[in-house]
Formats: C-alpha cells, structure tokens, sequence
C-alpha cells in the first residue's frame, strides 16, 4: 500500500508496512464541523451489476477485470478538505459507524479509501522515474494488486481533542482508543484487514487504522470472533501456526527483532500457498563485521552499519507456479539476511542458501 506506511519490504513491497509509501493523511472534533465535511458528497455512476464484497485482493490476487465498471462510488471531503473516494455502501456504513464511535467520544474521519489502477500506476512509475524501479518495488503496491482498488478498504485517522493524528507513528500511540474502534466494527459489517502477527498472511504489518467492507454484519462477526484474517476466511491461506524463536541477543532488542521478522514475513506472503513453519535469530555470531561488509557489497548504496541472520523453515505446495523451489518439499534453516544504518530500518538484502 502506498501513503503513509512506514515498513520498507512489507508493505510495500509490502509495511508494513505497512506500510508504503508509506503504506501507508485533519480537523476538529466538532460533531457539526465534522458532519458537515463528511456528508457532503456525490454519486459517481449507478451500476446495473453488483460488486462481489467478499472478493479478495492482495498481493497474490488481482482485482477482478470488470471491477471498475460495476463500481459505485461516492465522494466525501474529509476534517482537512481532502477529497476522499468511496464504494457507496461502504461509505453508508461507515457514517453509522463513525455515529456510534461519536456516542462514546471517539472522532474518526477517512484518510484514504479507493485508489484506481491508473492511479496506482502512475504513482508507480513516478517512483519509478524518480528512485529507480526497485525502490519503486519495495515501496509501491503493484498496480492492480491494492486492495485500496476496490473502494471497500478504508484508512482511518484520529480527531482528539479537536486535533487531528494522522501520522502512523502517532497513531499507534492510542491503543485503547483503537481498541474501541475495532470492537464495533463487525457491527457494521467491517473487520480489521491487517492483524498483528499475520504479516506472512496478509504482506502487511499490523495497521489499526485499515479497515474493510464486507457488506454481512454476520459474517463480519465470524470473522472476528474467530480472530482469523480475510485470507484465512476464504480458504486463500491453509497453513498452520508458526514459531518465531528471538533467540537470545546482547545486540538487538527483541522488539528490534520483532522488526526484523515482520520484513521477512511480509516478504514472504509474496510465496502463495507455501507454508511457513518457522523463523529464529540466526544469533549475535552471525552479526560479524565480515557479513556486514557482505551486505554493503551486494547493496553498495545501503551504507549499513548492523546485520541479522534469521533461518526459515518451511514446506512448499505440490504446485509451486513461477517459485523457484521443489514442489512438496521441505526447506529447513532457509536463511535470511537483512541490514539496516544506525538510525534507519531493516531491510532484506539477500535470502537463500549459501551465505
């Protein structure tokens, strides 16, 4: 996803961040002021053919073709005068939505809704043009493949004490007022689309502020209840349960490790039907100076001064497609290695074996 997110494989690959570009965007709490923003809006078109709410997009599965032309959206301008566009009954839901949360003193307003492929193309190829194509590819969601395309994901930001928090990383600073946000959700038929610890599912880390439409309060609240993601649901992921071993470290936090993981596994959701058993700290032996001047000369621009070594265990499907590994086979101590400069984030410069 592109805006505001702020993890550099994941999302956008992936952050997931995630979130990107980030992957990722203001007003006052006034319930006359913010209602009278939101609900000035306009029908786009009337369709004849309605859209599937329960059609999946992610990184591994397009928008459907005629998408676009079954659409009906609306638009609303936001608490800072940003035009923002929305598939209409999605947008009916979340006005209830939004009143509800206004009951308990919660202020929400829409940071971004649809995005079109052509859009999500040209921010692509300005990326493209300006950074290169392979930051473009860490950084921009690939066009067609965002779930924004649909209209029915929505990015939320917060309105506290009449200020606006829109940055991710003030956001995430107000768990508990999250916490309220999702727990009426599925009431309204939305669920919340990127769950923590389901990067390797999802490609995206954890973002309290992503909603999406489904348009059956019922199934919204099965979705929840069961605390799967959307993916899960459809039966588009199988695999079970993962171990992620942080080992012990005189180096890294575990949070830094934390980090450091949530790359690779967002990096992994690009694998499909491959399943992930396991992922552990490599350990502080592995972070030498020789592997640091490794990471340098395969990314002479990454001006890296740490390094991780992280081992992945995983089975592959009986059918692999375009993945370069054997079909029904197990891969153990799959090894990863990511880097990052003394104020910046981690980033995966190589994986496989061989290092």
């Amino acid at each position: 996803m592109y805006m505001k997110r702020n993890t550099i494989i994941c999302a956008l690959l992936c952050l997931c961040l995630a979130a990107t570009a980030v992957l990722a965007g203001c007003g006052s709490s006034s319930n006359d002021e913010t209602t009278a923003a939101t609900t000035a809006s306009t029908v786009d078109s009337a369709k004849t053919d309605s859209i599937d709410y329960m059609a999946l997009v992610n990184k591994t599965h397009a928008l459907p073709d005629d998408w676009e032309d079954k659409l009906e959206t609306v638009h609303m301008t936001n608490s800072v005068g940003d035009d923002v566009e929305v598939e209409k009954k999605a947008y009916d839901a979340y006005l209830e939505l939004k009143a509800e949360l206004e009951k308990e003193g919660v202020y929400v307003d829409l940071d971004s809704a649809r995005r079109s492929v052509a859009e999500q193309q040209r921010i692509m190829d300005d990326f493209t043009e300006k950074y290169g194509a392979d930051y473009a590819a860490k950084t921009v969601a690939k066009p067609g493949y965002s779930e924004h395309h649909t209209g029915l994901a929505l990015d939320l930001y917060l309105i506290i004490d009449g200020k606006d928090v829109v940055e991710n990383e003030d956001m995430i600073q107000y768990p508990e007022i999250w916490s309220k946000i999702h727990a009426k959700l599925a009431d309204y038929g939305f669920i919340l689309r990127y769950l923590d610890g389901s990067e390797h599912i999802t490609g995206y880390g954890y973002e309290p502020w992503h909603i999406r439409y489904l348009d059956n309060v019922d199934t919204a609240k099965e979705i929840t209840s069961k605390g799967v993601t959307f993916e899960e649901y459809l039966g588009a992921y199988t695999g079970g349960p993962v171990s992620i071993d942080y080992g012990t470290s005189e180096i890294y936090t575990e949070d830094e490790l934390k980090d450091a993981v949530i790359q690779i596994k967002c990096k992994f959701a690009f694998w499909g039907d491959v399943d992930l058993k396991s992922i552990r700290y490599a350990g502080d032996e592995k972070a030498t100076d020789e592997m640091l001047a490794k990471m340098n000369e395969i990314n002479p621009d990454g001006k890296y001064t740490q390094v991780a070594e992280f081992l992945m265990d995983f089975h592959t499907p009986k059918e692999i497609g375009e993945l370069t590994f054997n079909p029904d086979a197990d891969y153990t101590d799959y090894q990863w290695w990511l880097a990052r400069t003394a104020d910046g984030g981690w980033e995966i410069v190589t994986f496989g074996y061989g290092y």
